[in-house]
């Protein structure tokens, strides 16, 4: 996945693993930690990383990162609109 300018940026070494997730996996989520969609933390459609993902509004992103001490940590993001 290339930007306008032909430069992937997950390709860098700095930018986390970023995964669109399905329906199915957002259902699960949100189930085991017994939240709401809302409860997430956000994410703007904006984002460099959401632009290359083509997700939109509603979508939820799971963000995997190296850990020194844990070896990877997951983060989960909602994608949210211009406000």
């Amino acid at each position: 996945m290339k930007d306008k300018e032909g430069f992937n940026i997950f390709s860098h070494i700095l930018v986390p693993e970023h995964v669109l997730m399905a329906k199915e996996e957002v259902d699960e989520l949100l189930k085991k930690y017994n939240i709401i969609l809302s409860q997430l933390p956000k994410i703007s459609v904006k984002d460099p990383a959401a632009k290359l993902l083509d997700v939109k509004p509603g979508d939820v992103i799971k963000i995997t990162r190296k850990s020194e001490t844990a070896g990877q940590s997951r983060y989960y993001r909602l994608v949210i609109g211009e406000e």
